[in-house]
């Protein structure tokens, strides 16, 4: 028997040791199968995609799911080692793959494994497409008898990936500039270093290795501390900018000229501003915990805009409902609908490159305009009753516009808050901006006296 809390609202991830296994990989290979067929899929000439990261365990668990695929007789496609939009890519690019499974466990710690599971729109299977269908086929083990006839093929998927980028931005007009890039011994290298090469860039690797080990840091942006060498080689360096991945390379991080890292509302507010070039007065959406000024800055900039919930299968999902171009999230996700609406760290950097041509004005420059509120940061608390807690929140700002699209967001002249339970873990989350530092300062004291 597994531990049923492995299957979370997004993936599957938990310990090598004790809580993931061959055995699981298999049936979660059939499983994948079997729902594909239950969704009424017509899997006859059609394949479906693997791939995997750098973690000591993945190689295992990829072959134990590729026998999986076999087993119910459906064609599949390896892809080896690379980074999660890379595979995403390839299962929504192709019209003969009807999506895959990714071995790994993003930016999570050496210790861990997982597994995402992908629709042939590029869609990810989580709590509402899915992922409770997916474990209960897994934890019932009740498949028919193997299918004979499947074959596994290998595919290098990264010249079309480079051409689906390099349509979107005109190289010819990036201007030559230093960069430094912390790939924190994680999947980015796969993809990077055969895009930078062609590139006006003089650039600066930090652990470019792929180690499942991640000797040097944690690779999760999210983290400053995570984010400390790449500050001090930008200014080493005397570089344009930083720029970092985790681990399976779908989040990044931004260091400007100063050695400043750049808040996460402003990386997404400024690539944001770029794809409206290519897509005036269309429709963006920003996570709901992001700064209200990457709302305002858009909307200036003639957007439509939209607050959307947190997660990547949330959000995807959004955007290919409402025909959205970008979604912005706060876990540093970027979304781009030129890329089918998934991430695209190699069309972010770009983006990157393209304004700092563009304009007369370095990283720091362009940013700070967007400061314009204060904002606590993402405060998580550890509580036993959350829906208790959450039901005082409400009753104490029953004054306010409420919305509860993704928790409860409430909204005042000169603050606002999220308060939302986590999808991966059991904690509440509060995002707090407001017009001054006292108001803030105020209200988080306030709302943690409630939570308390």
């Amino acid at each position: 028997m597994f531990s049923k809390h492995i299957f979370k609202a997004y993936d599957i991830r938990g310990l090598v040791q004790g809580e993931l296994s061959e055995e699981l990989a298999y049936r979660l290979g059939r499983a994948f199968i079997v729902f594909l067929r239950e969704k009424g899929q017509d899997l006859s000439n059609k394949k479906v995609v693997i791939g995997r990261d750098m973690r000591l365990t993945s190689p295992v668990f990829s072959e134990a799911v590729i026998r999986g695929f076999l087993a119910e007789g459906v064609d599949c496609v390896d892809i080896g080692l690379c980074s999660t939009p890379l595979f995403n890519f390839t299962c929504a690019h192709f019209a003969d793959h009807l999506g895959g499974i990714m071995v790994t466990a993003s930016h999570n710690p050496a210790e861990y494994n997982g597994f995402k599971l992908t629709l042939g729109d590029g869609l990810p299977i989580g709590l509402v497409t899915g992922m409770e269908r997916i474990k209960q086929l897994v934890l019932e083990n009740n498949f028919d008898s193997q299918i004979k006839n499947a074959q596994k093929t290998e595919f290098d998927p990264y010249p079309d990936y480079e051409s689906k980028i390099f349509s979107l931005v005109e190289i010819e007009k990036l201007k030559n500039k230093k960069i430094v890039i912390d790939f924190g011994n994680g999947m980015g290298l796969v993809t990077f270093d055969k895009l930078l090469k062609k590139l006006p860039v003089t650039a600066t690797y930090l652990y470019p290795e792929p180690d499942g080990n991640f000797p040097n840091h944690e690779a999760n942006p999210l983290k400053t501390d995570t984010l400390v060498d790449l500050q001090k080689k930008v200014l080493e360096e005397k570089a344009d900018f930083g720029f970092a991945l985790d681990g399976d390379a779908d989040r990044i991080g931004l260091v400007d000229e100063l050695g400043q890292v750049v808040p996460a509302s402003f990386v997404g507010g400024l690539i944001g501003l770029e794809v409206l070039q290519k897509h005036p007065g269309e429709l963006m959406y920003y996570d709901l915990r992001c700064s209200r000024a990457v709302k305002e800055v858009w909307e200036e900039n003639g957007a439509k805009t939209d607050i959307c919930q947190v997660g990547h299968a949330n959000i995807k999902k959004m955007m290919k409902d409402n025909q959205a171009k970008f979604a912005s999230e706060l876990s540093l996700h970027l979304y781009f609908h030129d890329t089918y609406d998934l991430e695209c760290p190699e069309l972010s950097f770009l983006y990157i490159l393209k304004i700092l041509s563009k304009q007369e004005k370095t990283l720091s420059q362009l940013w700070q305009p967007l400061n314009r509120y204060f904002h606590s940061g993402e405060i998580n608390f550890a509580v036993e009753d959350k829906e208790m807690i959450m039901k005082k929140i409400a009753e104490k700002y029953a004054d306010a516009e409420i919305n509860k699209l993704d928790g409860l967001l409430f909204t005042y002249p000169d603050y606002w808050f999220s308060i939302r339970t986590s999808n991966t873990e059991p904690v509440l989350r509060l995002n707090l901006e407001a017009h001054s530092k006292e108001k803030m300062v105020e209200k988080v004291a306030e709302i943690k006296d409630i939570i308390k």
